[in-house]
């Protein structure tokens, strides 16, 4: 079998990836990544300086994005033909060629490469590089201790229905809310009514130069970026001064 590396790139600056990472996209002759259609790709984006001028490049470009709904059949099948169709590709370069995947964040925290490493088992030899996920980059964007004590973080994705959004919000103590985009309307107004909206922060781009902080409450209804991030602090259980 061939060998096929998914290196974690980090939440975003390239200085916070791992070493290993780092070592193995500089030395990479086969480069594969996600991207949407008429875009450079995230992760691309992140590596440009790092890759070798004889890199070969192989764009994963999604058949769909936000163009249908993630929980229609249409949407479903498409992305199950993309994914099969790539685990193919890789499994016959990797033959080959050792080849790189990347991904943003960490591959196995919601990362685009889990559904291709469940397809390549037994296909190929695979090696993940975990990262630091793009929460906490965020999260530490805002200077802020994020949880404390005893507090329950609560990681959500915006594509829930909004009365289970505002359940998992009234229960949670610090939150996470992943998967924004179009979906920030519906964030804020279950924000709202579980009486959180006022300490929720959005985090776009955190880490990078494009870096965008700003409370929530204050974000225009049509302002809804695709790479950004919901943080609401914990204000748990914590020693009082002195003690």
């Amino acid at each position: 079998m061939g060998k096929i590396i998914c290196a974690g790139l980090g939440p975003g600056d390239p200085e916070l990836m791992s070493v290993k990472s780092d070592r193995i996209i500089r030395g990479a002759r086969h480069v594969a990544f996600f991207r949407k259609k008429g875009r450079a790709g995230q992760a691309r984006t992140i590596v440009k300086d790092m890759l070798r001028e004889d890199v070969i490049e192989y764009p994963m470009e999604y058949p769909v994005t936000t163009e249908l709904r993630f929980d229609s059949e249409e949407y479903r099948a498409l992305m199950v033909d993309f994914y099969a169709e790539w685990a193919d590709k890789l499994e016959t370069l990797s033959k080959a060629h050792e080849v790189v995947v990347l991904c943003e964040g960490d591959p196995f925290f919601y990362g685009s490469f889990m559904h291709l490493h469940t397809r390549l088992q037994g296909r190929a030899e695979v090696e993940v590089l975990p990262a630091i996920p793009g929460m906490v980059g965020c999260w530490n964007a805002l200077d802020m201790p994020f949880t404390w004590g005893d507090d329950v973080m609560t990681v959500l994705m915006g594509t829930l229905p909004e009365a289970e959004l505002v359940d998992h919000m009234m229960r949670g103590d610090a939150l996470v809310v992943m998967k924004t985009g179009r979906n920030l309307p519906a964030v804020k107004r279950a924000l709202a009514a579980a009486g959180r909206l006022d300490d929720a922060w959005l985090v776009e781009k955190g880490t990078m130069p494009q870096q965008r902080i700003a409370r929530l409450a204050d974000t225009d209804e049509d302002d809804c970026p695709y790479f950004a991030i919901v943080l609401v602090h914990g204000q748990g259980r914590r020693p009082e001064a002195g003690e």
